[in-house]
């Protein structure tokens, strides 16, 4: 296929960073990725990269190359995979990942479940509350909770989530409880990684930005906070559920409490979904189906 191994060879070093570390990758040398994209600016008329002893910048013909060219060599990877595994049980690197918490609790328990049927699966399982960008990082698929706002994506509905607010009974006793969304400025309020809060207000969907002396990115943190009095949270149900449940904290804000939200089962829309990754959706949209791991 006419420039292929360059077009490979440039994607990859934009993604590395250096000709040296995409070589590393592609295991082979600096001096034959140079040669490639050589040959691949003087076949195009022009120059895609800007090369220096110490960094490599792209240039504007360069970036527009890149842009369309991001996705063909896992789109390849995909289809090629999915004539070797056509009729044979899941095989190769999975790579995904998932909001730290949901995945340590949820995600990670049931792909163990799923490798022990499926052993030839090298499952690379990174947690993060960072949004990764899955074709630039490599993902096969990627776990994400709210609404579905990126189109560029293919995705699948794991499960419902419902965000609660919360505070404990402590709090409650001494500083009373909202009864409208305009009293939560007189209150502490205690935030992660999100500066709004989500709330239905006449059957409309509502954000609330909130101020806080009091803000982290983890959510046992966050947790945490609001179990020993410092302030009123909004938490998905499954940190939640057992302390709403034994009364350890109170719902507050009720009338207004969105329904629900999504937690996603997310891959690049250049892939057409294989054997392996339809595999494993299947199992983790079943497992959920069937016991679903939490409720409120």
């Amino acid at each position: 296929m006419k420039n292929w191994e360059a077009m490979e060879a440039f994607v990859e070093v934009v993604r590395q960073g250096s000709l040296s570390a995409a070589a590393m990758k592609l295991s082979v040398s600096a001096s034959h990725i140079s040669r490639l994209i050589t040959q691949l600016e003087a076949e195009l008329g022009t120059t895609l990269l800007f090369r220096t002893t110490r960094r490599i910048r792209l240039s504007d013909a360069g970036e527009l190359y890149y842009q369309h060219c991001r996705g063909l060599p896992e789109a390849l990877s995909s289809a090629e995979e999915m004539i070797s595994t056509l009729n044979q049980a899941p095989i190769g690197a999975f790579k995904m990942t998932c909001a730290t918490t949901f995945g340590e609790r949820y995600i990670a328990p049931l792909m163990n479940d799923f490798l022990l049927d499926h052993p030839k699966i090298d499952l690379d399982f990174h947690l993060t509350n960072r949004s990764v960008d899955l074709i630039e990082e490599g993902y096969d698929l990627a776990i994400r909770m709210g609404a579905m706002k990126d189109s560029s994506h293919l995705s699948r509905r794991l499960c419902d989530r419902v965000e609660y607010l919360c505070a404990s009974r402590d709090y409650v006793d001494q500083h009373g409880m909202p009864h409208t969304l305009a009293e939560l400025n007189k209150h502490r309020c205690l935030i992660g990684s999100k500066s709004h809060w989500l709330f239905q207000q006449d059957g409309q969907h509502k954000e609330v930005k909130v101020a806080s002396q009091w803000r982290s990115n983890s959510g046992p943190a966050l947790l945490d906070a609001v179990r020993k009095g410092l302030g009123i949270a909004q938490l998905p149900d499954y940190y939640v559920a057992d302390d709403l449940a034994t009364g350890k904290l109170i719902p507050l804000l009720t009338q207004y409490q969105y329904p629900y939200s999504g937690v996603w089962l997310v891959y690049p829309k250049v892939r057409q979904p294989s054997p392996k990754l339809q595999s494993i959706c299947d199992y983790l949209i079943q497992r959920f189906k069937q016991d679903p791991p939490f409720a409120t």
